[in-house]
């Protein structure tokens, strides 16, 4: 059985899954350089990451048994596609909403201690600028309370914050009532068709006047070009970003050079414990798959 990598995040995940695939399975990573059609011609197993598979992809890879994704977020995927040809599409969900919440947090308290400012201040040899505040006694909306946004709730009323919630099926007022309240709000949505755009241009305009937003889900959740009016017309206090409209992101984008924004490069679910639970998670959908069994998390 061949399985073929197509990403271009995550690279160390796959000498984990090498490590701990049965006798005569094979994992191969896709030469960035070359399409995704051509790199899985011979897969049974595609792993995308954050690559595109659509029906072009499904039909060049001639023996495709399975689309696994290692994430719990599928959006790379045509799901419609994959149904129509009978190919199961799974993916892992859980495995990295301990490690996502944690920088969920890691991006709020950046933002809250200025510290794109504290960085200029440090080089040079200012002390004590700019100054900050502190997350206690704040208020935290969150919304999509999946199992990221549970567990970032939990953090965040450790740390002393006031948790306000909405969950991906409420409705606008909802949503509207928590962007009025929220010192802070993080996003924890998967990107669909209803959730493209969510936060444009009237959402931010409800946000209250110097507030944060945090995003570690999805890029396209937020309109780009809404974002960054909200933050020229100082409606935001500033954004933290793990993902990107454009992925891997460019770094000589103005938008991240700005001292109100704080950027990872879609390093959220990426830590050894969260690693070690998606391997787990392919490496048992490979083995069941070669016994005939049935999938685990299996969304098509």
């Amino acid at each position: 059985m061949r399985i073929v990598f197509c990403g271009t995040g995550w690279l160390s995940i796959v000498d984990r899954i090498r490590a701990r695939l049965p006798e005569g399975v094979t994992i191969h990573l896709r030469d960035h350089d070359r399409p995704v059609a051509d790199a899985v011609r011979d897969a049974h197993v595609i792993i995308p990451s954050n690559a595109h598979v659509g029906g072009a992809e499904m039909d060049a890879a001639r023996d495709l048994r399975l689309i696994q994704q290692p994430a719990a977020g599928y959006d790379v995927v045509d799901i419609a596609a994959a149904k129509a040809r009978g190919i199961p599409v799974c993916n892992a969900p859980g495995k990295n909403a301990q490690a996502v919440a944690e920088a969920a947090l890691l991006l709020m308290l950046a933002l809250a201690r200025r510290l794109p400012g504290a960085l200029r201040s440090f080089e040079a040899r200012r002390i004590g600028d700019p100054v900050g505040f502190e997350l206690a006694g704040r208020t935290l909306g969150v919304v999509g309370m999946g199992r990221s946004g549970s567990r970032l709730a939990a953090v965040a009323e450790g740390l002393g914050m006031h948790v306000l919630s909405v969950r991906s099926e409420s409705g606008s007022a909802a949503l509207g009532a928590l962007l009025e309240r929220a010192d802070v709000v993080s996003l924890h949505l998967p990107l669909t068709d209803a959730t493209r755009g969510l936060i444009g241009r009237e959402a931010l305009r409800r946000m209250k006047p110097g507030a944060f937003l945090v995003n570690c889900a999805r890029g396209p959740i937020v309109d780009r070009q809404a974002l960054i009016e909200a933050l020229d017309g100082g409606r935001l206090g500033g954004v933290g970003l793990d993902v990107h409209w454009e992925e891997p992101p460019d770094p000589s984008d103005p938008l991240y050079g700005r001292p109100d924004v704080v950027a990872l490069p879609h390093i959220a679910g990426s830590t050894e414990e969260a690693f070690e639970g998606l391997v787990g998670v392919i490496v048992e959908n490979v083995e069941r798959l070669a016994r005939g069994e049935d999938l685990i998390h299996r969304v098509a």
